[in-house]
């Protein structure tokens, strides 16, 4: 009796779609690939040193975290607080944002950046996104601005650097503001200037989550002596005694907005070791995703969402990176579809990104100090609900990008299979299209969605 042929294993890359049945693409383990913040004895040491001498709400390791920052940034000064929403916060007091005035920003980022217009009774303005950087659209800011705006609040989103050129140009030429949101973006680059230097004020966080991850923080950055010193005022009162602005002087001793922002010491004692071996860090995170999107060059159905990096930009630490997803190129299969598939091939990644905060009711409805009418209409000079009906590629833009894994170490032997998955996906799309229900109305996160 003749004996049977064995078969072949079927390879992954040739079986069906995980999804409907085929084996997985990703099977490696993940080893450290996505282990973030590093931390070693170097960081427990600095801790364990504010903690036994119970230092952790004074401000010597903060202001030398202050100064160190602020050096490597290229900024002449820096104010570390408690988190990214109260250093934003106090960036708007700073610039005199106040009662009646205008402040632009983008719908497509998080709440943080921009809630902090609400307290200081002036009106916020929503801009539309470019849809290939995903930042404020300058030729959107440009049609928005009234005699009332006082400032343009910019997120470099993900990492990707807004375009501060014309930006800057609008605004010096308008008087306008600019703050920089760099939670995305800490040490990136824009034509070889770093993030967080081009406009008036920077405001960042620096929480777990993000690329520099100190543990809960924030800081501000900027060259201007009275925008720091007004934010010292605002949010820093065991700080006012010495300040130079002659009107701020005479309040000295309590803080201005009755705020105590101060960052924690445990925080700062992280910060300035996470700060010695940032760039290198972030330099072995942009070798690992720019390696993956180089395998995933020319795939049907996505785009990198990434800087040309001999133009002197960078994408910082890629945080809560993104691809593009062309619906086009698949006969319509939606990004939801697409992603339930590549993630059942092993691969975490999820459809859509932040949701444009204008179509939230708190923009719209919500009465916070009971005026009788919506907070953020409570000032308006016209109907800011009319003004909201031409974002669209805000209201469109969650069912073109998906999020993609944070390779935080370059091993190039799992992120590729990594990449495998996305390709497999594209390759066998029509397999998908008769079960594809399309995209949810309400895709994304008010918060802010990421993986790994």
């Amino acid at each position: 009796m003749p004996k049977l042929k064995k078969e072949a294993p079927v390879s992954c890359s040739t079986s069906p779609l995980a999804l409907l049945g085929g084996c997985k693409t990703v099977t490696s383990e993940m080893e450290d690939l996505f282990t973030w913040p590093i931390i070693t004895n170097e960081d427990e040491s600095a801790v364990l040193s504010v903690l036994r001498r119970c230092g952790m709400s004074s401000t010597d390791v903060s202001r030398k975290f202050e100064e160190k920052f602020a050096l490597w940034q290229g900024s002449k000064y820096g104010l570390a607080h408690n988190n990214g929403t109260a250093s934003l916060h106090a960036a708007l007091f700073a610039c005199k944002v106040g009662r009646y005035d205008e402040v632009i920003a983008p719908s497509i980022t998080y709440w943080g950046a921009l809630m902090g217009t609400f307290s200081l009774g002036a009106t916020l303005i929503f801009a539309d996104i470019d849809p290939i950087s995903l930042c404020i659209d300058p030729k959107d800011i440009e049609r928005r601005i009234t005699p009332r705006t006082k400032a343009i609040i910019v997120v470099h989103y993900t990492g990707y650097p807004a375009d501060m050129d014309a930006i800057m140009s609008i605004a010096n030429k308008q008087g306008i503001k600019v703050i920089e949101d760099v939670s995305h973006a800490q040490g990136g680059l824009y034509k070889g200037k770093r993030l967080g230097t081009i406009g008036h004020v920077a405001g960042m966080s620096l929480m777990t989550g993000k690329s520099f991850a100190i543990g809960e923080g924030g800081m501000l950055t900027t060259d201007d002596l009275e925008i720091y010193e007004r934010a010292i005022a605002w949010g820093h009162y065991e700080r006012s005694n010495n300040l130079q602005t002659p009107y701020l002087r005479e309040s000295a001793g309590l803080p201005l907005g009755g705020h105590k922002y101060r960052m924690h010491q445990l925080s700062s004692a992280v910060g300035l070791v996470q700060l010695k071996y940032y760039d290198q860090r972030c330099a072995e995170i942009r070798k690992s995703m720019n390696y993956f999107w180089d395998l995933l060059e020319g795939v049907p159905g996505i785009r990198a969402h990434r800087v040309d990096e001999a133009s002197g930009s960078n994408m910082a630490g890629w945080y809560a990176a993104r691809g593009h997803y062309v619906p086009e190129e698949l006969k319509g299969l939606s990004v939801t579809a697409f992603c339930r598939a590549v993630e059942a091939e092993g691969c975490p990644i999820a459809p859509g990104c932040n949701r444009p905060l204008h179509t939230h009711a708190l923009f719209s409805k919500t009465d916070i100090y009971n005026d009788g009418k919506p907070t953020r209409l409570a000032n308006a000079s016209r109907n800011l609900l009319e003004d909201d009906q031409t974002l669209p590629v805000s209201e469109g833009i969650a069912r073109r990008v998906f999020s993609i894994p944070w390779f935080k170490h370059y091993r190039p032997d799992i992120i590729r299979q990594y990449a495998d998955a996305i390709r497999k996906v594209s390759a066998n799309y029509e397999s998908l299209l008769s079960q594809d229900s399309g995209n949810s109305e309400s895709m994304g996160s008010w918060n802010f969605t990421r993986h790994q």
